[in-house]
């Protein structure tokens, strides 16, 4: 299936030489499966060192930074010696803490192959803000609608959504478009539920699929949390469509166990986040910039890693929902968990914030573009009224805000109405 990362992938063979490729992000997203695949096409052949299955290995990277040494024990774990015109695949690096560093200063040293680091986790790893110049990152995350609608034979009708912004879209066009929305919105972006999808046609197979996914992320949880961390990790993993579902969507400790307290949590919440299997954004205290100086610490929301997941965990099997209303599902939630998805695959978006105000004001997402702050409201009903975002404007004098719905492409006095299905493009 195609994905995204693939252009990318080829733009660092091409002039990213001198640096080494680190793909992370969340779990069985397709990570391995986009480096393999990228090999095949561009190396005569590659080598996966998965870092899970040669512990010894991981061990010796850990403390030994020396290229020579680190080759000579690479060569004898997996008795190949000629590593020519390879692409060297390090799988499973957020296992060791000194891998990103000692890898970085071995594959300067051995110019007759790539290497490429493969990591489940969320955020910057150990040693990558010290080799930063020898790095080229790239995040991986579920897929997204274009990669969705590409996965099947959606290309066209993604040529069309990307030329709405000079041509409105044929009526029949559209709704092929929101067709295919309805479907994502119940599949998901993780690629095996996709995969299902597009070779039986089968929702209950889809749900199938998610579920032993769900239980794969499980079982990972148990394996990699720390024995005294078990308990309070799984609890916050298990709360989090109470969360989502509640009407202050912000994480409340209070959910978790009524007797929780931020303090005895946090670490949790840190180690889950950066797990690959979540993801969090902060509140921003006032709507100016830059937003990094705004972010609140303490006022946060955990969205799962993709809407597909979080229907499932949810309880909501596929034949639960009214397909008339699929974009509305759990009151919004899903597009909501979407719109977050679909933002963050965006180039033309930063960090992802969201803000409440004193009373009851609430913009789902803020981001700051083009050195201008921008309020994101999320609407599965284009009819409601955007109350939160025009509290924001007139406190914080911005001029541009953007609506998510299901009504068409426009622009009318500093609104951008961005369409469900546009997100990624917009």
């Amino acid at each position: 299936m195609f994905r995204n990362i693939m252009n990318e992938l080829a733009t660092w063979y091409e002039v990213g030489k001198d640096k080494i490729a680190l793909i992370r992000g969340g779990k069985s997203v397709g990570k391995t499966w986009a480096a393999v695949d990228f090999a095949t096409g561009f190396f005569d052949d590659y080598i996966i060192i998965d870092l899970k299955d040669y512990p010894d290995f991981s061990l010796y990277i850990s403390k030994e930074r020396r290229p020579e040494k680190i080759h000579a024990k690479l060569t004898t774990s997996l008795d190949k010696y000629n590593f020519t015109d390879r692409l060297l695949i390090f799988d499973n690096v957020q296992l060791c803490p000194m891998a990103v560093k000692n890898l970085s200063e071995y594959a300067k040293h051995r110019t007759e192959c790539r290497v490429c680091l493969i990591a489940t986790h969320n955020g910057r790893l150990p040693g990558e803000e010290e080799c930063k110049e020898d790095i080229s990152v790239f995040e991986l995350l579920p897929m997204n609608f274009e990669e969705f609608l590409k996965a099947g034979k959606g290309r066209r009708l993604c040529k069309y959504i990307e030329n709405q912004k000079l041509s409105p879209m044929p009526d029949e066009v559209k709704d092929s478009v929101f067709k295919m929305l309805k479907v994502f919105f119940i599949t998901g972006g993780m690629p095996e539920a996709v995969n299902e999808y597009y070779q039986t046609e089968n929702l209950s197979g889809v749900d199938n699929v998610l579920h032993q996914i769900l239980d794969r992320f499980a079982k990972y949880l148990i394996d990699v949390t720390p024995k005294k961390s078990l308990t309070k990790v799984l609890s916050i993993w298990n709360s989090i469509p109470t969360q989502l579902t509640k009407e202050n969507k912000k994480f409340m400790y209070g959910y978790v166990d009524p007797k929780a307290r931020a303090r005895e949590y946090e670490a949790s919440v840190d180690f889950l986040v950066g797990t690959g299997v979540v993801r969090q954004i902060f509140r921003i205290k006032d709507g100016v910039l830059p937003l990094k100086n705004e972010k609140d610490d303490k006022s946060f929301e955990i969205y799962h890693l993709d809407h597909g997941l979080l229907r499932i965990m949810a309880g909501m099997s596929y034949q639960d929902i009214d397909m008339d209303n699929v974009l509305d599902m759990m009151d919004g939630v899903i597009a909501e968990q979407f719109s977050l998805a679909e933002l963050t695959t965006s180039k033309n978006v930063g960090d992802i914030y969201f803000w409440i105000s004193s009373a009851t004001a609430k913009v789902d997402f803020v981001y700051e573009s083009d050195g201008e702050v921008i309020p994101v409201d999320v609407q599965t009903d284009p009819r409601t009224k955007a109350q939160s975002v025009k509290v924001f404007k007139q406190r914080y004098k911005n001029k541009t805000s953007v609506r998510i719905s299901t009504d068409d492409m426009y622009v009318k006095s500093g609104l951008i109405n961005v369409p469900l299905y546009a997100i990624w493009c917009f």
